[in-house]
């Protein structure tokens, strides 16, 4: 981790709008601005300034520290709960959808250091950079304050996600609810095809899924499955928005 001195001071760092809205809102105070300037730097940005350092590293080690905590409070919180519904949990609370949501909500798009083409695409608001950069603060924290700083963090910014996929551990999973309504709507099963792009140390992954030949919904993830999670969630979304035919009843529903 760079030292305080080859970075800007905290006066520099707070003079931006969007920092200082942001660590407002993490509630957590850094000793340096090192570990979060770099948590907010995308590879993007170093390829266009020559940086060297990006937020990957921080992002590897922010997801495992997630992990670790969201494990944790489950496995304590939730004694009486088997370990297939706590994992079915633990994947909702880490998913790129629930990271990306917590990283809008703390304003972390606008914060971001993105490259001008990258800022031009509209990557401030893209949910594999919001999970990404999301998961890169979590690490800066870890770096900066330990394991206990970081669980006050990650459950502060997580309690309702927590709380929310444990109460219905199994809506997170979009595929096999995407699975049952067009089993019931369609008489038939979707249909994912997978496509990818990048080196393998930063592979992206995206998903179409389709119904009868008519695509429904696409997505992209870190994984296959989670690029399959994503395409069934926008799936989801699409359907709950038309009308079609209902094969159980003859009739039509929304």
């Amino acid at each position: 981790m760079p030292s305080i001195t080859s970075w800007r001071s905290w006066a520099e760092v707070l003079s931006s709008d969007a920092v200082s809205a942001l660590v407002e809102r993490l509630g957590y105070g850094f000793s340096e601005p090192g570990p979060l300037l770099l948590a907010l730097t995308h590879r993007s940005w170093c390829s266009e300034t020559g940086h060297a350092a990006s937020n990957e590293r921080l992002e590897f080690l922010g997801d495992a520290v997630l992990g670790v905590i969201v494990t944790d409070h489950l496995f304590t919180s939730h004694p009486e709960m088997p370990e297939g519904l706590l994992a079915k949990v633990r994947s909702a609370v880490v998913s790129e959808p629930t990271l990306a949501k917590v990283a809008a909500d703390l304003g972390v798009g606008q914060a971001l250091r993105l490259g001008k083409g990258e800022d031009a695409s509209g990557g401030r608001s893209k949910a594999s950079i919001l999970s990404d950069a999301m998961e890169a603060i979590i690490g800066a924290v870890y770096v900066d304050g330990g394991i206990d700083a970081a669980r006050e963090v990650v459950l502060g910014l997580f309690d309702a996600s927590i709380a929310a996929a444990a109460e219905e551990p199994g809506d997170g999973d979009f595929k096999s609810q995407l699975q049952e309504l067009t089993a019931r709507r369609f008489s038939a099963a979707p249909v994912y095809e997978l496509g990818a792009e990048g080196p393998d140390h930063e592979k992206r992954f995206f998903a179409r899924v389709s119904v009868d030949g008519n695509v429904i919904g696409e997505g992209e993830g870190r994984s296959k499955k989670g690029a399959e999670q994503a395409a069934a969630h926008a799936a989801l979304e699409h359907l709950s928005t038309v009308t079609v035919p209902n094969h159980e009843s003859g009739q039509h529903d929304a």
